[in-house]
């Protein structure tokens, strides 16, 4: 078996998990609120497939996945999106705060995953001596891949650009007029997105936001959820 395939297949995983929980949050969050127009549409699922979208599921991470795994022999960080959650503002008891708690379910779910995996790499440890050496280090590997996929799209979508979960909290906590014009930004908001992810990299670190973000998930955000579940840093 080729070397990285392992690695490949754990990261598939534990990306699948971050994007299909991500986006099964704000549909469970829009019903909580009294919007079921996801759940009518056969998107209140725990089923992946239901949320593939094929850029930001399929391609933009197979690409980081096969570039990192070919230039430096492993993964250091995870991106990518599903289809989006649908969700009708007029639905929720409060259209403009509820739509706050919808847009800010995702990246909690996210927050929560990641702690969750560092409190699953105690039972992993502790499988050590038990369980050949293997089965240990592909567990090591799931517990790093699912923090740093749940933390660097928790914090990507915390960018307040719309349609970002960030950009929607931001337009519904800002001062009307500001809220407005914010919120004029999503229609052309995916094109700023994928300029960020695609093209201002390449005119130099200084404007790469992915690469910045990634430095944070990879040193204080990853050490900061070791600690809260309880490993020595």
């Amino acid at each position: 078996m080729t070397d990285w395939l392992p690695e490949l297949l754990v990261a598939i995983l534990a990306t699948v998990i971050a994007i299909t929980l991500h986006e099964a949050a704000h549909g469970y969050a829009a019903l909580a609120l009294g919007d079921d127009t996801a759940q009518r549409a056969g998107r209140l699922s725990l089923n992946p497939i239901r949320h593939v979208d094929r850029v930001g599921t399929v391609i933009l991470p197979g690409i980081l996945l096969i570039t990192q795994l070919l230039t430096i022999g492993r993964v250091v960080a995870m991106f990518g999106w599903a289809k989006p959650i649908p969700v009708d503002p007029w639905q929720l008891r409060n259209p403009r705060f509820g739509m706050v708690l919808v847009a800010a379910a995702g990246p909690a779910m996210n927050f929560f995953l990641a702690w969750l995996s560092a409190l699953l790499a105690h039972v992993v440890l502790a499988l050590a001596g038990s369980v050949p050496m293997q089965v240990v280090a592909l567990g090591v590997d799931f517990v790093r891949l699912s923090i740093m996929a749940n933390l660097l799209l928790a914090l990507f979508n915390l960018l307040p650009i719309p349609p970002l979960d960030g950009g929607r909290i931001m337009v519904g906590l800002l001062p009307r007029s500001l809220s407005r014009a914010l919120a004029r930004v999503e229609r052309f908001g995916l094109l700023v997105v994928m300029a960020m992810i695609l093209i201002l990299p390449r005119l130099g670190p200084q404007y790469d936001v992915i690469g910045w973000l990634s430095g944070i998930v990879t040193g204080p955000a990853f050490r900061l959820v070791l600690q809260l579940a309880g490993h020595p840093v």
